[in-house]
Formats: structure tokens, sequence, C-alpha cells
């Protein structure tokens, strides 16, 4: 069986990581430094908190923003 985790990511500029959230009431949350690394490190993680062998599919979405002056 197939099982979908949805993820939300941003980019927390003060502390200089990308953190992810589990949408819904999963309680799954975790930060890296970089996109790769934190999609790595849910590949790690999910399946242990999730205690089961089924296949999992993680989806990530990631929101960036930039603030720009006008010249």
């Amino acid at each position: 069986m197939l099982r979908i985790v949805q993820f939300e990511a941003e980019w927390d500029e003060e502390a200089g990581v990308w953190w992810a959230a589990a949408v819904g009431d999963l309680g799954i949350a975790t930060e890296a430094e970089t996109i790769e690394a934190l999609r790595e490190r849910l590949r790690l993680i999910v399946p242990d908190f999730l205690e089961t062998t089924d296949e999992i599919r993680i989806d990530l979405t990631f929101k960036v923003s930039d603030t720009v002056r006008a010249a």
C-alpha cells in the first residue's frame, strides 16, 4: 500500500535553515541547511516516525519569497 505524506517547507532567514512540517495532524517537523539535505532527512525520519514497512511517497512543497526595493 502506498502512503502519501505531504510537507510544506519554508526558508527561515534568521536561523539560516529550511524547515518542513507535515500537513495535517502527523506532527512531523524537521529542518536542514539545504533543500537537498531536507529531502534526505525526510526520507530517513518519515518511515521511522510512521513505524511502517509500506511504501511512502513524500510530497514536499516549498515557498520562497524575495523582497526587493523598486528602483
